[in-house]
C-alpha cells in the first residue's frame, strides 16, 4: 500500500518470511509481549514491524498529554502564544489529582514551565492550566483535541480531557497513538527534544521523567508514559540508531518495569532484523525516456516524493527496479506529467509501484524536427 503525505511518501510493505524462504532470509517471530496491545513501526517508511491488537480500543491515560503537547506546540509555532506568556493558575488546575508539577492557585506560571511540567513531570495540573490558557475551558480544549486527532487521521480516538484521567468516552488505540507520535516528532522537532530531558525542578521540587528507557538506552529520546488502574502501565517510546528511527507503543502492561522491558524488546527486534533506506529522493532522476517532436530527445523522470523502504537486513542489494514507460511520448510535455511507472521487486515480492513523472518541461520542437520525427514514427 502507498500513502502520500505532504513531506514524504510512506511505503507500507509486508515482508514477513517466517514460513517462506523466498528471499533466502530468516525472520524470527516478534518477541512475546505481555500487553493488551502494542505496535512497533519505522518512523520514515511507516512500515509496521510487529503488532498486537493495534485497533483495540484502550484507555490512553497520561499518553493523552501527547496531544496536549502537540496542540500547544502548534499554537507556539503559529505565534498565537509564546513561551514567556504567564498563565494564572485556576483552582481547577490546582486541585487536579494524580501526577502534578505542584503549581499554586492564583500564581502565574510561564507557558514554558507548564509545557515542561507536562512533558517531563506528566503534570495533570499543568495540562489543565495550558488547556484553559489556550481554550478558556478544558471542555473546549478537548473539542480542539478531537479536531486535531481527526486531522492527523486518528480515526478511533476521542478525548474528553487534557490529562487522560479515566472517562468512558476517553479512548484511543495503539495505531492512533503511533500516528500521534509520528506527528510529534515530524512537526515539532524542537519541542520533541524536551521529551529526552530526565528531570525537571519547579517550585523547589525535582521530579524525574518516568520513562525508564531514557536512563538505559542512549538511542531512546522520548516520548511519554501513562498509567491508571484501569489502563495499566503504558509507554510510547522512540529510538534512533544511525539513520533508522523506530516508534513503539505498548498498552496495558502490569508495571513500570514491564512496559520498559516490552518497549526495549520491540526496539531490539526492529533494529536487529530490519534496516531502512531512502531509496529515491524527490526530484532525483530515476530514469529517462525518449521524446518525439520535442526540442530535446529525452526527458528526465523521477518520483513525486521521497521513498523510504524498510526491509530485512542485508536485502537492499536484492531490490530490482522495473520500469514501464508510455509508448510514443510526444512533446509538448508539462512538468510533473505521469509518463510511466517503476516497480520495486525483491525476488518475487512487489514492494511498491510508483508513478514516474517528468522532472522538466519539454516544448515542441520546430517544424523541421516535428516532420523528421513524424517520418521516423511512420516507418517504425
Amino acid at each position: 500500500m502507498i500513502k502520500i503525505c505532504n513531506k514524504s511518501l510512506y511505503i507500507l510493505i509486508s515482508l514477513w518470511f517466517v514460513t517462506t524462504n523466498t528471499f533466502a532470509v530468516i525472520l524470527p517471530a516478534p518477541p512475546d509481549i505481555n500487553a493488551v496491545s502494542y505496535v512497533v513501526k519505522d518512523f520514515n517508511s511507516g512500515q509496521i514491524l510487529a503488532e498486537k491488537d493495534i485497533d483495540k480500543i484502550v484507555e490512553p491515560a497520561s499518553l493523552t498529554k501527547m496531544m496536549t503537547t502537540y496542540i500547544v506546540s502548534s499554537e507556539l509555532e503559529e505565534g498565537n502564544i509564546s513561551m514567556s506568556d504567564m498563565v494564572v493558575v485556576s483552582e481547577k488546575a490546582w486541585r487536579m489529582e494524580g501526577s502534578r508539577m505542584f503549581i499554586e492557585v492564583g500564581k502565574e506560571v510561564s507557558v514554558e514551565d507548564l509545557l515542561k511540567g507536562v512533558i517531563i513531570q506528566s503534570g495533570n495540573d499543568a495540562s489543565v492550566a495550558l488547556a484553559e490558557h489556550l481554550a478558556g475551558t478544558e471542555e473546549v480544549f478537548a473539542a480542539i483535541m478531537n479536531q486535531y486527532a481527526a486531522r492527523l487521521g486518528m480515526t478511533n480516538t476521542n478525548f474528553v480531557n487534557s490529562t487522560g484521567l479515566p472517562d468512558p468516552n476517553h479512548y484511543t488505540t495503539a495505531r492512533d497513538l503511533a500516528i500521534l507520535a509520528e506527528a510529534t516528532i515530524r512537526d515539532h522537532p524542537e519541542i520533541y527534544e524536551w521529551h529526552s530531558i530526565k528531570e525537571f525542578t519547579f517550585n523547589g521540587i525535582k521530579q524525574p521523567n518516568r520513562n525508564l528507557l531514557l536512563w538505559r538506552d542512549d538511542s531512546v529520546d522520548g516520548i511519554k508514559t501513562g498509567h491508571t488502574e484501569s489502563a495499566g502501565f503504558c509507554l510510547v517510546a522512540s529510538a534512533k540508531r544511525n539513520d533508522m528511527r523506530v516508534i513503539s507503543v505498548v498498552m496495558g502492561t502490569n508495571g513500570m518495569e514491564s512496559r520498559a522491558r516490552a518497549s526495549s524488546s520491540l526496539f531490539g527486534y526492529a533494529f536487529r532484523f530490519f534496516e531502512t533506506h531512502k531509496y529515491y529522493s524527490q526530484g532525483d532522476e530515476v530514469t529517462s525516456a525518449a521524446v518525439w517532436k520535442g526540442e530535446t530527445d529525452e526527458v528526465a523522470l523521477g518520483i513525486e516524493d521521497d521513498l523510504w523502504l524498510t526491509i530485512p537486513r542485508g536485502q537492499l542489494k536484492n531490490i530490482q527496479p522495473m520500469v514501464e514507460m508510455r509508448p510514443d511520448i510526444n512533446a509538448p510535455i508539462e512538468i510533473n506529467t505521469v509518463l510511466g511507472s517503476v516497480k520495486l521487486m525483491l525476488e518475487d515480492e512487489q514492494l511498491a509501484t510508483l508513478p514516474l513523472i517528468a522532472l522538466e518541461a519539454i516544448p515542441e520542437g520546430d517544424i523541421i524536427k516535428r516532420i523528421q520525427d513524424e517520418i521516423k514514427l511512420f516507418f517504425q
